[in-house]
């Protein structure tokens, strides 16, 4: 079975590789034999199966397969363009190898870690040298990668297929269905974020992973925003985190809590016996951030920012007036 595999998967390849035009599933049943006996033995669900995991299988390892909708009259076509399945010569020093070993080694906690190791074997057997004492240094470093949410996002983004997901922004009471296409994932103070187009919102924005909710669901057809040549995920987040902002808000914090915001401070001094005024910067996100410490918090402005946490403090209880 694992050589009538192997051999079906190098059939699909050639096929998918040495067209110049997208193929359908019955184009490629016709032309792969282990399919046409799949179909003629079974039924088209089994075939539609097989062919799925195969799919699946090549560009796991590394095919890069691109997929047409409306190639042929309506029906989906597949193709693999040489120009997009063509490696360069590789040539690393011991340095870059030692580097590409101790990225490999981030993953080790993640559901990445085989495919990591996957990568490094090839490699090896490419002829890259790898240093053996690699595997015993005294610092090991590591990227968790626990959300359910993190595997199907970075699928997504690499077969530049859209997806939709519930998401609860922070100080929402409820979630909200978004319709998404992936660009870029990074890690930054800890969070895993994503960056993409929101087709609901007509705009480019940032999802913190942490607030995805239920299943992270691919859908058909190609990307319909256009993809910039460069994400700088981290640049984005700072910028709603309020980092870099060059406004300032005035906000009373309650003796003893916020601490996060007062490590923010730009300048403090004791209101009364319970608060203390506090200047922060202001940039975008920081409303979010004030509504999650609720009573601790009273904005006294800008009028634009103490309308904006009160209107998610009263969705988080979801009537009556609330302080801030």
């Amino acid at each position: 079975m694992a050589i009538a595999k192997a051999e079906r998967l190098m059939n699909l390849a050639l096929c998918l590789m040495n067209t110049r035009r997208p193929l359908s599933k019955k184009e490629l049943r016709e032309s792969v034999e282990a399919y046409r006996e799949a179909w003629q033995q079974g039924s088209e669900d089994a075939f539609n199966r097989m062919f799925e995991r195969d799919k699946d299988d090549l560009r796991e390892l590394g095919l890069v397969i691109d997929v047409d909708e409306n190639a042929l009259d309506g029906e989906v076509g597949y193709l693999a363009r040489r120009d997009r399945n063509r490696l360069p010569e590789i040539a690393l020093d011991a340095e870059e190898a030692a580097a590409l070993t101790l990225a490999a080694r981030v993953w080790q906690q993640a559901k990445m870690s085989g495919a990591a190791s996957g990568a490094l074997q090839k490699l090896r057997a490419a002829g890259v040298p790898f240093a053996e004492d690699t595997e015993h240094t005294a610092l090991q470093p590591r990227i968790p990668a626990r959300e359910a949410a993190f595997e199907p996002l970075l699928v997504a983004a690499r077969d530049r297929r859209p997806v939709t997901f519930e998401y609860r922004k922070a100080g929402a009471a409820a979630a909200e269905q978004r319709s998404v296409e992936p660009w870029a994932l990074e890690c930054w103070r800890g969070h895993w974020y994503r960056a993409g187009f929101d087709r609901d919102r007509h705009s480019a924005r940032v999802f913190r992973l942490s607030r995805i909710t239920g299943k992270v669901r691919s859908r058909s057809g190609g990307f319909t925003g256009a993809v910039p040549e460069h994400v700088d995920v981290r640049a984005t987040v700072a910028r709603f985190a309020g980092e870099g902002a060059t406004a300032t808000a005035t906000v009373r914090l309650r003796r003893g809590a916020a601490f996060p915001l007062r490590a923010k401070a730009l300048a403090t001094r004791q209101a009364d016996e319970q608060w203390d005024e506090v200047e922060i910067p202001y940039g975008n996100g920081l409303g979010a951030d004030l509504a999650e410490f609720g009573p601790d918090v009273v904005v006294l402005g800008p009028d634009d920012l103490r309308a904006d946490v009160i209107d998610r403090l009263r969705a988080v209880a979801g009537v009556g007036e609330t302080r801030a």
